[in-house]
């Protein structure tokens, strides 16, 4: 069985390869891949401060519900 990514054979790959070097140069490809590796770590970044905002939100609407539960049960009796 043959590995497949992303459904290129390793010859189109390679070429595919060949023709970014041709475009860009041997000493451009280390920047590029430096800028895209930040850009990637910006992201992931970004999103686990969503993540942590939403999380400390849901608490907050939590505790604020049982709050108001207690005080309705405090005023059923």
């Amino acid at each position: 069985m043959q590995n497949i990514l992303l459904f290129i054979s390793g010859g189109e790959i390679l070429i595919i390869l060949l023709i970014i070097v041709m475009l860009f140069g041997s000493k451009k490809l280390p920047e590029i891949a430096r800028g895209f590796g930040k850009g990637m770590r910006d992201l992931k970044k970004a999103a686990n401060d969503i993540k942590r905002e939403i999380s400390e939100e849901n608490i907050e609407v939590v505790d604020e519900v049982k709050k108001l539960k207690d005080d309705v049960e405090k005023f059923k009796l």
